[in-house]
């Protein structure tokens, strides 16, 4: 059954970005389709039930080199708030952050209790934001 909401993703390497969502961010891959180019023209990658479609469009430029020339994206990316973001449910935070850091990720905020749960926030390579929240609360120890 597909989720009746899928985040829709440029990046400039859309190719390295499945690559390292999987590593990463533990996301698997359904869908690669390359143009003569090497581009990718469209990918999809499953976490869960939940799915995400990714792409390469000629002339993206991704947040991560647009907030290098422009101060309004500076500002709001000196926050470690998710704007524009993806939130994706995970069984245990702890466990993802290791591996989101072992594998490089932009760490916004470090796994914390509160609001709607155990939750942290990280970046991708390309500047996309994520934030990743513990179904179920904590878990017991």
């Amino acid at each position: 059954m597909q989720p009746d909401v899928i985040p829709m993703l440029d990046y400039e390497d859309g190719q390295a970005a499945m690559d390292w969502l999987a590593g990463a961010f533990g996301f698997h891959e359904v869908t690669r389709w390359v143009d003569e180019a090497g581009n990718l023209s469209h990918g999809e990658m499953v976490t869960g039930n939940g799915r995400i479609m990714l792409a390469t469009v000629p002339g993206y430029e991704s947040p991560k080199r647009h907030r290098k020339h422009c101060a309004h994206v500076q500002a709001w990316s000196a926050l470690p708030w998710v704007v524009d973001g993806v939130l994706v449910y995970v069984d245990d935070v702890d466990e993802h952050y290791a591996r989101a850091c072992a594998a490089g990720a932009t760490i916004l905020s470090e796994p914390e209790d509160g609001g709607p749960g155990r939750r942290y926030r990280a970046e991708d390579l390309e500047g996309h934001r994520w934030m990743f929240l513990q179904r179920g609360g904590p878990k017991e120890v």
